[in-house]
């Protein structure tokens, strides 16, 4: 049995332990940031998370006086980049944008890549949200949800969707519309974004999920039909295009996200700094003009909005890919 001394002495050492820390976390924060700080982009460049990079970049370099370099580190569906920061060093000086496709989707998907979207980071500050609009060619007869789920019925395994790939949101939210529509749609993955929307555009296939930022010229146009969003609320600027739940499909709530996650074990003290600097960078009107033109909103908040955001967002996209069946191990 310990002696009285030693567990005196192991108390003693407890507690000294626990004030240093006390007294060099807000210390690190003041200095900090002392150096340029490396901010991952899971993904290649020219994406609209490149945009989310961007911008954070820029409202925390004009806030924090340091500069922010971004390095976009891509594949498997964002795994890599995401990993890369997972194992970083904990010090606030590389940073991750994550997605609803690298916290939500790859996680669903894939037994093990490499992070756990909950235990491996520290959130630091939601950035934006952007809409996926259920569209279809402009020749297609249907114009509503309604009408595309009457005559897919009527043509049982005839129509098609396209995707940005196998496992990738734009499949998921395809199979989950399916699922609560009774539809029976084909599958066909492309390689990317641009080549879905071509392949909607040319009516090589009947429909597909893909973001707003790629679509709003192109619906305004006429050379696609918006048929619903699956936002909460109709998007700013398609307000006439209606939701899904307006449509009849009930518990349709699905958007493509960004923000900005740390490693676990980042100290709070830098992690509400750079979340002060991002969210007050989000309520310039400049800023949120910029999200504007590509479609996206911006979403400040608090850390721990954010955490509990990716929390939910984990468990709905779970549930989706337990429902589609789909897989990428």
């Amino acid at each position: 049995m310990p002696s009285l001394t030693k567990l005196c002495r192991f108390a003693l050492a407890c507690l000294l332990a626990t004030a240093f820390a006390c007294i060099t976390s807000p210390l690190h924060a003041q200095n900090y940031p002392s150096k340029p700080i490396r901010l991952v982009v899971p993904f290649g460049p020219g994406g609209p998370t490149d945009v989310a990079a961007r911008i954070v970049a820029q409202v925390v370099q004009s806030a924090l006086g340091q500069s922010v370099v971004i390095e976009n580190r891509p594949g498997a569906g964002g795994a890599v980049g995401s990993r890369s920061v997972a194992s970083a060093e904990p010090d606030g000086y590389t940073l991750l944008i994550g997605t609803s496709a690298t916290l939500g989707v790859v996680p669903a998907l894939m037994k093990n890549p490499g992070y756990d979207p909950i235990k491996s980071f520290a959130p630091v500050a939601k950035v934006a949200d952007s809409t996926p609009v259920l569209v279809a060619p402009a020749t297609f007869p249907a114009s509503s949800v309604g009408d595309f789920i009457a005559h897919a019925k009527a043509n049982p395994g005839k129509l098609s969707y396209a995707s940005a790939g196998v496992g990738n949101q734009t499949q998921l939210l395809a199979e989950l519309f399916k699922s609560k529509a009774g539809i029976d749609v084909v599958h066909v993955p492309y390689k990317s974004g641009a080549e879905m929307v071509t392949a909607i555009l040319s009516g090589q296939v009947q429909m597909a999920f893909p973001d707003v930022s790629i679509l709003i010229p192109l619906i305004r146009e006429g050379k696609l039909k918006a048929l619903a969003v699956t936002s909460a609320q109709r998007h700013p600027q398609l307000p006439d295009v209606p939701t899904m739940s307006e449509s009849g499909i009930a518990d349709f709530i699905m958007t493509f996200w960004s923000g900005v996650v740390a490693p676990a074990g980042t100290a709070p003290d830098i992690v509400t700094k750079l979340n002060a600097a991002i969210d007050d960078g989000l309520k310039s009107a400049a800023i949120r003009d910029g999200l504007a033109k590509v479609g996206s909103e911006a979403a400040p908040g608090s850390p721990q909005d954010f955490a509990d955001f990716i929390s939910t967002e984990t468990k709905k996209w779970s549930a989706v890919a337990k429902l589609s069946g789909i897989s990428l191990d």
